[in-house]
């Protein structure tokens, strides 16, 4: 009969509980299905890197990454990555030491913010996620189709290419400018 009791009891309680985790509020976009979505006509990967320091704290953007079609589709798709997705921002750890890469030195300590939403297009992207190091971070920015043109052909340019706002862990950066980087 105890036995019975403590199962009607952990029943009781999970159902409680379940009930409790359906009546919260939804974080991100309301509709379900809608936090990852594309719609652009033109190659717009690449590295955006800041046309001056972006420091928030110890910590300043390094860049934001967008990848190729493919890589929204699959992501989208649900093909995803715990390392990579097709919208990121990477951030560096300014207290942290210098360290030899294959590239050149960079700071031993990074934060890669993958998304739990992305809106891309030609003219804008947007992007929110969320880092154990830097809390929520999102970025809204406008995109120059003719700047990112002009910077593609040249294989990079100096000029500003994305122009947005910034917001980690409640600090917001108005203004940020991008510009463009193939990579290596």
């Amino acid at each position: 009969m105890r036995k019975v009791l403590t199962l009607v009891l952990v029943a009781a309680a999970s159902l409680v509980a379940a009930s409790c985790d359906q009546g919260a509020p939804a974080k991100g976009p309301p509709v379900p299905g809608a936090a990852f979505k594309h719609a652009t006509t033109s190659d717009l990967s690449g590295y955006y890197m800041p046309l001056s320091e972006v420091r928030i704290g110890d910590w300043a953007l390094d860049h934001l990454f967008l990848g190729q079609a493919s890589d929204f589709t699959a992501w989208e798709a649900g093909r995803r990555s715990e390392t990579f997705a097709p919208v990121m921002l990477q951030f560096d750890n300014l207290a942290s030491p210098m360290v030899q890469t294959e590239i050149g030195e960079a700071r031993s300590v990074t934060s890669r913010v993958l998304p739990s939403f992305y809106s891309v297009s030609d003219a804008r992207v947007q992007f929110e996620g969320r880092s154990p190091e830097l809390g929520r971070v999102s970025f809204d920015g406008r995109m120059d189709a003719g700047a990112l043109a002009t910077a593609r052909r040249n294989l990079g340019d100096e000029g500003a290419v994305v122009v947005g706002d910034l917001i980690v862990g409640g600090r917001t950066v108005r203004g940020v400018r991008l510009r463009w980087w193939a990579g290596d």
